[in-house]
């Protein structure tokens, strides 16, 4: 009896070690935590030829109005904007500036990455004018870019805004979903639209909105698929004929 219970004694302070060796050599994980991610889409522009040729055209009167009513709708975001990012390109950048007039004091950084490019898609014909270097370029830029930015914190939540492209938006959305990833073009974002996506803790995406455009009225509407061509422009006024004395 007594040689049964001085066994079991051992077994159980020998479990007992290789426990507490097995919880002394595991490395716990590091704290992560949510990230919020804001992409909103430049407003509208208007070709100009005498753009500059690595900037493109600024935004038209229209695109301005666009962009203000965006910026009071980021405003009105209760969270705090940990960083500010924004495409190169001249119809971002003045995007940007106008959302900028709503948080005073912070300043946007550029990111190449942002920039506009079109990466591969499964309809052949939207994309027979541009070169296959060119589309995996675009496709590497933008899973860079994801890879980079779509993760979560190692500090703290934050919640982060992206001034740039309808094509690097709907790419980003499309890797954030979790499908192929030349599915991109099924998708229609407004100028000015806000997109917002949320990488929780473990990684794990969620998508919340996609080209949000309700702060903004119908006749403002433009840049998706069925958008009619609109204009700020003061038209003609439509007068009726003098009447002869």
């Amino acid at each position: 009896m007594l040689a049964t219970c001085t066994k079991s004694f051992f077994v159980a302070f020998g479990l007992l070690l290789a426990g507490t060796a097995t919880a002394a050599g595991t490395v716990e994980p590091a704290p992560a935590h949510a990230r919020n991610i804001y992409l909103v889409r430049h407003g509208n522009y208007a070709p100009d030829a005498t753009a500059d040729k690595q900037l493109g055209p600024g935004l038209s009167a229209l695109g301005a109005a666009q962009a203000h009513l965006a910026a009071a709708r980021l405003a009105a975001v209760p969270a705090h904007f940990d960083a500010l990012y924004v495409s190169p390109l001249q119809r971002a950048r003045d995007t940007a500036a106008l959302i900028a007039g709503e948080f005073p004091g912070r300043a946007f950084n550029v990111l190449e990455d942002l920039r506009e490019c079109t990466p591969p898609t499964r309809r052949s014909e939207a994309t027979r004018d541009e070169k296959p270097a060119e589309l995996a370029a675009c496709k590497a830029q933008l899973d860079r870019l994801f890879d980079t930015h779509f993760k979560p914190d190692a500090v703290a939540e934050r919640s982060e805004m992206y001034v740039c492209h309808g094509n690097v938006i709907r790419y980003l959305t499309s890797r954030a979903l979790g499908v192929d990833t030349r599915a991109w073009l099924e998708m229609s974002v407004h100028h000015a639209s806000i997109t917002q996506i949320r990488v929780e803790a473990d990684g794990r995406f969620k998508v919340i909105t996609v080209g949000e455009s309700g702060f903004m009225p119908f006749n403002m509407l433009t840049g998706s698929t069925g958008d009619a061509d609109r204009s700020l422009a003061i038209p003609t006024l439509p007068v009726s004929p003098a009447k002869a004395e």
